[in-house]
């Protein structure tokens, strides 16, 4: 393993994609630093990457502004700069018809998914547009739901169409940075998240039908191979999904 010195802050770094993302980035030679609310998942994915004081564990709620800077600012004295940031953090709402959702669960999906990837990507580039040297990279966390949701899905879907212009509005405000920003957009990768939808998903004609899945590894590749471009390269958008989910022709 060649160690290359960079750093990568991850969120949601406890379970799923965040945690598959966290140890190929470690096992690839970054310092990474696991973010999540609950400490104890995070410790466990330090402990399974075997990567010792390249793992860097530290809480954070990234829909708490606060807790966001605290990250940020903890990150950048340990670590002395920031190459990536993955914004992964995310949640979901009650598959409920729309109009039994409440406010609150409106509330938490936006705060988490959107107002989260906002807090960490303006941290993110008040670090990188003033480091030595200067510029990095931020990846977001898309969905495919963005193009075509599933039924009840309204929060969720919002917050990744929103995502989407997100990417593009960073992508273009941080070319004065060296700052480059794409977006992954996953499809059926198996998850603690998403393992309810094994047993079948609800199609858009009412039926519920078993989807086949990808493992998280693959999209943890993915991010990995997109946050290894040189800064004048960038992959704007990605789409990882499993090959024979009915995605392509939903509906």
């Amino acid at each position: 393993m060649t160690f290359h010195n960079r750093v990568a802050i991850i969120t949601g770094a406890g379970r799923g994609i965040g945690k598959a993302t966290a140890l190929a980035f470690l096992a690839d030679g970054y310092r990474v630093v696991l973010a999540g609310r609950q400490r104890d998942t995070l410790e466990r994915t330090a402990v399974e990457s075997g990567a010792g004081d390249r793992a860097v564990v530290i809480p954070a709620d990234v829909a708490d502004p606060d807790a966001v800077d605290a990250l940020f600012a903890a990150a950048r004295a340990q670590l002395g700069r920031l190459d990536v940031l993955f914004n992964n953090a995310g949640t979901s709402s009650r598959p409920v018809p729309f109009h039994e959702l409440t406010v609150e669960e409106w509330r938490k999906v936006i705060d988490t998914n959107l107002t989260g990837s906002f807090l960490c990507a303006r941290a993110a580039f008040r670090v990188m547009k003033d480091q030595d040297p200067r510029g990095g990279r931020i990846i977001n966390n898309g969905s495919i739901s963005a193009h075509s949701p599933r039924p009840n899905s309204a929060p969720y879907t919002s917050t990744k169409h929103a995502i989407t212009g997100l990417t593009k509005s960073l992508s273009l405000d941080g070319r004065a940075h060296d700052i480059c920003c794409g977006q992954i957009d996953i499809g059926n990768a198996l998850t603690e998240m998403t393992s309810r939808m094994a047993k079948g998903v609800p199609q858009a004609d009412g039926s519920i039908r078993p989807e086949p899945f990808i493992d998280a590894a693959h999209v943890a590749a993915a991010v990995l191979a997109m946050a290894n471009l040189p800064l004048d390269a960038n992959v704007q958008f990605m789409t990882i999904m499993a090959t024979k989910m009915p995605f392509i022709g939903r509906g």
